[in-house]
């Protein structure tokens, strides 16, 4: 019996629905809902872009740190210690290979932990908040239906006498559900929306200084082994030298 009252409301939800849309019925109209159900979901489509940009982002690092491996790995093969540039490759494959098991270690847990994960429970409340709009949609739709069927018996009486006092009292029930959740809504969707500020202001410092910290460690790191390699006006008479020769190739073209 249950079932069947739930999809006998459901039908009649669907209905009216149809109705409002075809403007064949009216539908009560709330400003102030609106107007703040925008906001949250405006506010709801920018957090969870920015959760999954920062979930790349920790992606992105791990892929560079791998390449800069596979880079290391590589090289390596083009050289011997009997080469000048061979210690170069070795600490320059060690230095890399830190770098990646700090990225895995050390990063990782900090940017979960202050920037994934409270970026990731603030995006858990939308659900439950969609929810509640879906059940405010039902109890207005519940609360029109019941306004069309007393408007309906006002244009056209019936035979019965009690059917409209019933349908008027049905309409007033349908009325106060509705309103109840309406105000709780246009009460607490401007909370979740200020909600932002304490999970989204200290995530977003400690990204700064997240990024910041692997920043600092992979230029510390790497400009420790400059000293492998000639000096730069060296290095570049080097490559310009190297550039020539291969322009003096027959297989190669002009560049």
């Amino acid at each position: 019996m249950a079932f069947l009252n739930g999809f006998k409301k459901n039908l009649n939800r669907a209905g009216q629905s149809i109705m409002q849309r075809t403007g064949a019925s009216d539908k009560t109209a709330d400003s102030e809902f609106d107007e703040e159900y925008t906001r949250f979901k405006t506010l709801e489509k920018k957090a969870e872009k920015l959760s999954k940009e920062t979930k790349g982002y920790l992606d992105s690092i791990r892929g560079m740190t791998g390449a800069q491996i596979r880079i290391a790995q590589t090289i390596e093969l083009f050289y011997d210690d009997r080469n000048p540039m061979g210690p170069g490759g070795n600490e320059y494959k060690r230095v890399v290979e830190k770098l990646d098991a700090e990225a895995k270690t050390d990063l990782d847990e900090a940017f979960r932990t202050t920037v994934m994960e409270p970026f990731g429970r603030f995006c858990s409340y939308f659900p439950e908040v969609n929810e509640a709009v879906k059940r405010r949609q039902k109890k207005l739709l519940d609360y029109d239906t019941a306004r069309s069927k007393v408007r309906k018996l006002i244009d056209k009486p019936s035979e019965d006498p009690q059917r409209l006092p019933r349908a008027e009292q049905e309409a007033n029930m349908a009325r106060e559900m509705y309103e109840n959740m309406n105000s709780i809504l246009i009460n607490d969707l401007p909370k979740v929306v200020e909600l932002r500020v304490p999970y989204l202001d200290p995530s977003f410092e400690a990204l700064i200084k997240c990024q910041l910290q692997f920043a600092q460690t992979s230029y510390e790191q790497l400009e420790g082994i400059r000293h492998q390699f000639p000096p730069e006006d060296e290095n570049d008479r080097r490559v310009d030298d190297i550039l020539q020769q291969m322009r003096g190739l027959a297989i190669c073209g002009n560049f």
